[in-house]
């Protein structure tokens, strides 16, 4: 009804100013959400040491979130939190994980304060059929969650909560599961996968490498596939060969990726943003994606 009466008014009065596409963009997104679907995000999240730097892949989080009418809370899937089990993050007020090591001190002093959802988290708990999930208060925000929101939400004001990974499943049972959360999408929520589609940190020599072809090969193999919406053959990557097995030495940064297409509705297109791997560690592919 508001968003009618303000159309209403625009052509009304004729405007011009008050109907800019700037303008209506920000009227819209500071009302309240009203069922509209919310797009979901992968970020290919890379070196925890983005999120004290201002590089390609940081602009890239930064401008990407833009044209999202501002969330009512988020939730990440981050690569960092494994568990026994299905757990959602219930904190009132999330601690900060600082899961690496023998990074400078700087990284160690990033501080990202949002508030949880223990509300929403409840709701997941309750709505979610396929598995039992269970209510936690013990983790809190891991590098996989704040050395991406740090730039894509720097204000620290949107309510945050993770749910967890199972480690003792495969890839067709977590796609099966992210699918139920799309009833987040209508609720105003963000959902945001955070993982890389290439990571190989036990493949030392390609440390050294300028450009490892299995990476670059895998890369550009998922991003076709991701575009012909075959999640299937995704999910299933270990029969793409040897260079879908180096790129997916340690598949829980890849896991994060497959929540974000299992989310994906038929009408809903899929944008890339930070192509390519990273040139400080070339085993880790960059790549992200916006669905909606």
């Amino acid at each position: 009804m508001e968003r009618r009466r303000f159309i209403k008014l625009a052509a009304l009065t004729g405007a011009a100013s008050l109907t800019s596409s700037s303008m209506v963009s920000g009227y819209l997104k500071s009302l309240p959400n009203q069922g509209l679907r919310m797009p979901v995000l992968f970020m290919g999240h890379g070196n925890p040491m983005n999120a004290i730097e201002d590089n390609i892949f940081t602009q890239g989080w930064r401008n990407m979130v833009r044209d999202i009418p501002k969330p009512k809370a988020i939730l990440c899937i981050s690569a960092h939190w494994e568990t026994r089990g299905t757990k959602v993050m219930a904190n009132t007020k999330p601690r900060m994980v600082y899961d690496m090591y023998g990074f400078p001190q700087k990284l160690y002093e990033v501080k990202y304060p949002a508030p949880g959802s223990p509300e929403m988290a409840q709701e997941v708990a309750t709505k979610i059929k396929f598995t039992s999930v269970e209510l936690n208060n013990d983790w809190g925000f891991d590098h996989g969650t704040w050395s991406v929101l740090t730039h894509a939400f720097p204000d620290a004001d949107i309510p945050c909560f993770q749910l967890s990974l199972n480690k003792t499943r495969d890839m067709q049972w977590h796609y099966d599961l992210a699918g139920e959360l799309s009833f987040l999408r209508k609720k105003g929520v963000l959902i945001v996968g955070s993982g890389n589609i290439v990571h190989n940190l036990s493949n030392f020599k390609a440390l050294f490498e300028e450009s490892p072809e299995w990476a670059l090969e895998f890369d550009a193999k998922s991003a076709e596939l991701i575009e012909k919406g075959d999640h299937q053959a995704l999910i299933n990557y270990k029969q793409l060969g040897k260079a879908a097995m180096l790129s997916v030495n340690s598949a829980e940064h890849y896991i994060p990726m497959l929540y974000t297409l299992a989310l994906q509705q038929n009408d809903e297109k899929i944008t890339f943003f930070n192509h390519g791997v990273h040139d400080n560690l070339m085993a880790t592919g960059m790549r992200c994606l916006k669905l909606g």
